[in-house]
């Protein structure tokens, strides 16, 4: 906070006169933690800031120290991983001097580095007034590199232009060859390598041509400016004389590379992150880098950010348990000054759908103890593991925000095959023919048109496609694919009374190739597929399914919260932990942690992968204030039948002082737990307790949100 007394403090300072007169009292505005780290000597320093420590203020007041001290404002830089942060951070820091600072170089790397490039494009080869593309321009750039090099992707299935972003993006952050990257992390296009290669090689051209780059260009190309031209380098060494670096645990191996250019000369660089909350390798962001700091700079003093100001100290325990069975850490152990709470949950459902009701239950319950429902989150390892949830909250008409992605019936993969079931349903159904027609090679939407009319002139469409006669619409070049797309139908046609049978169908059929070479993370919606399949499997009509489906999406847009006294609508919120990170609630539900969900199997034979997922429960378990519920299902229903999951180990490691087991009851008709409670207040609530028997999916009783909101 702003010291509001007149006078000014005295404190030694390390970069200027002895007696230099501060306007802030650091000492009283910082806690003994923080303190030392603001106001610390010249040099390299690692802040090791563990989860909801007070980084942010940290940083702000190191800040001001140093301009308080008298280091030129232009020769500060920070560096941080959003602009939003940065604003913040350098916002705070105006308050507190009550002066200008906007002298400092202060932004994320791609703003730096963009800087930086307009005052030596010439050296990379470019002319000041480059420009920088978009996601959605460097794909149009791309695919314009594919016409030029006469490859059309319909045809041979090549990669399209959102998967070579990523391939092309993880090459440059990742300092790898494009064949690494495709051996690595893409190896279903390694039949494809040289053309991969060639069509970077056109799209570097043309970007140099047309005087473009693209956001990873401004890392590289900065990276390069600085690494081969050694005037540059040193000009700008010699110009920083302090630079801070902010959650450098998600730096690449190139930002790193940069770093240590800049910091060459005067060595004062103080990088601040938490190598627990790592958990970005597959943007490219190095673990290694934080890990490494002390050997790259044998002389850096490390500090330790431990008081966590968020979550009570049960919440904390089960953090701290866990984290400390990672391999290689930074040792630390997060305390708090916050009282003793309620001990984290842990509970076993018997069915996702069970998961999902009592998510929506407790989530009622609380609110009717008067917390609201923008406190309230629930985290998931993956997208798709959201999907009952979304359905059990729009049966109730909970509003929620989906931060994960879209909601999962909005989902074109998702769509695509629900198209599949539609047309076997309703064969007149030209908008979902249309969209499978589309998704072969070789047609486009006037022969998508074209087919259709065909095919509802001939009769029943459904018998129609699967015959010859339409096989002369088909474009040369498509049959092939086509005649598999054709036998497709038949595999559907005999699977009508089956919905989870037919999406089975699909997935396996050559749609995987499709998704496989559409998008960059095509695991995870094959997995979104196996979870609509077991959806599926409870239905036993593609009538039954399908009504279910349009009925959720039209609920959708009645579960409308009126805002309260503060004018803010209440929503919770859904989200993968990823997307969670740097955010708080009071109540957080973690879901789905079985072993081989969470964490998931893909990581199970990668030692580093393991680690990562290990850092992943840890970022979800230090999301939450208050209340945590760690939850998993005990039996999961795919397209084999029942297979009985097995607890994560993350929870079957924990201590059991450390949570409270709420055993409950098959049929969901109550539980037991609740800390602090006696037997009996426990038995008065189960006696209150909503009566939920799960016979099947729309047998769930709900409160109803409107009779909460009054």
């Amino acid at each position: 906070m702003v010291n509001p007394m007149p006078h000014k403090y005295v404190l030694k300072s390390h970069f200027g006169a002895d007696n230099n007169n501060f306007r802030i009292n650091y000492q009283a505005d910082l806690n003994e933690e923080q303190f030392p780290i603001a106001t610390a000597p010249g040099g390299p320093m690692l802040v090791i800031a563990g989860a909801g420590s007070g980084k942010t203020r940290t940083v702000t007041y190191r800040v001001a120290y140093l301009v308080e001290s008298g280091v030129p404002l232009d020769r500060i830089l920070l560096v941080t991983f959003t602009n939003k942060a940065s604003k913040e951070m350098l916002s705070r820091v105006e308050l507190l001097l009550k002066r200008d600072v906007k002298g400092i170089m202060g932004g994320t790397f791609h703003h730096v580095g963009n800087l930086m490039l307009r005052k030596n494009a010439k050296r990379v080869g470019y002319e000041p007034n480059f420009t920088i593309l978009d996601r959605a321009d460097s794909k149009d750039l791309i695919d314009s590199c594919l016409g030029e090099a006469k490859i059309d992707v319909k045809a041979r299935r090549f990669p399209k232009g959102e998967a070579l972003q990523a391939i092309y993006g993880l090459a440059l952050n990742t300092n790898r060859s494009i064949v690494d990257v495709i051996a690595y992390n893409y190896a279903q296009f390694e039949p494809m390598t040289e053309e991969v290669e060639g069509v970077f090689n056109l799209y570097v051209q043309r970007k140099r041509k047309n005087n473009l780059m693209d956001f990873d260009d401004l890392l590289y190309l900065w990276y390069k400016l600085l690494s081969e031209n050694p005037d540059v380098a040193e000009k700008y060494a010699a110009k920083f004389q302090h630079i801070m670096v902010d959650e450098y645990q998600d730096t690449n191996l190139v930002q790193a590379k940069i770093i240590d250019i800049l910091a060459a000369k005067h060595r004062n660089l103080m990088v601040v992150g938490d190598d627990s909350q790592s958990i970005y390798s597959f943007r490219g962001a190095h673990f290694k880098n934080i890990i490494n700091f002390p050997k790259v700079y044998p002389d850096a003093r490390l500090y330790k950010l431990e008081v966590n100001h968020r979550s009570t100290p049960e919440i904390l325990s089960v953090a701290n348990t866990s984290i400390t069975l990672a391999k290689e850490k930074f040792e630390k152990n997060l305390r708090t000054n916050r009282p003793s709470g309620q001990k984290p949950v842990v509970a076993a459902l018997t069915t996702v759908y069970e998961q999902a009701a009592f998510v929506a239950q407790r989530m009622l319950e609380l609110r009717e103890e008067g917390h609201s429902l923008n406190d309230m989150a629930v985290l998931y390892r993956s997208h798709y593991q959201s999907m009952e949830i979304q359905m059990e909250l729009t049966k109730r008409g909970i509003p929620f925000e989906i931060r994960s992605g879209l909601r999962f019936f909005e989902e074109a993969h998702i769509k695509d095959v629900i198209a599949y079931l539609k047309v076997f349903h309703n064969p007149n159904d030209e908008i979902s023919w249309g969209r499978i027609l589309k998704l072969l090679p070789k047609i486009g939407p006037k022969t998508a048109e074209k087919i259709f009319q065909f095919l509802c002139q001939a009769g029943d469409p459904r018998e129609t496609v699967v015959q010859d006669g339409v096989l002369k619409i088909i474009p040369g070049g498509g049959e092939r694919t086509f005649k598999l797309f054709q036998s497709l139908m038949a595999q559907l046609k005999e699977k009508v009374g089956k919905p989870a049978e037919m999406i089975k169908a699909v997935s396996d059929s050559n749609y995987s190739d499709y998704l496989k070479e559409q998008y960059p993370n095509y695991r995870e919606r094959l997995e979104d597929l196996e979870q609509l399949g077991s959806y599926a499997t409870q239905y036993k009509s593609l009538e039954e399914l399908l009504s279910s489906l349009a009925l959720a999406s039209g609920i959708e847009s009645e579960t409308i919260v009126e805002a309260g006294e503060s004018g803010e609508k209440e929503a919770c919120v859904l989200t993968t932990i990823h997307q969670a990170k740097g955010l708080e609630w009071k109540v957080v539900f973690v879901v789905w942690l079985a072993d081989g969900r969470f964490p998931s199997y893909l990581s199970f034979d990668k030692e580093e992968e393991m680690e990562e997922e290990r850092r992943l429960f840890y970022v979800a378990v230090t999301r939450a204030k208050d209340e945590l519920y760690l939850l998993y299902p005990i039996i999961y229903s795919g397209y084999d039948g029942e297979v009985l999951m097995k607890i994560s180990r993350y929870l079957e490691e924990l201590p059991s002082w450390a949570y409270e087991k709420w055993e409950i009851e098959q049929g969901f008709e109550g539980y037991e737990g609740g800390a602090g409670r006696s037997r009996e207040e426990q038995e008065i609530d189960l006696s209150e307790y909503r009566e939920v028997k799960v016979k099947s999916r729309t047998d769930f009783e709900a409160i109803d949100i409107n009779d909460l909101l009054g």
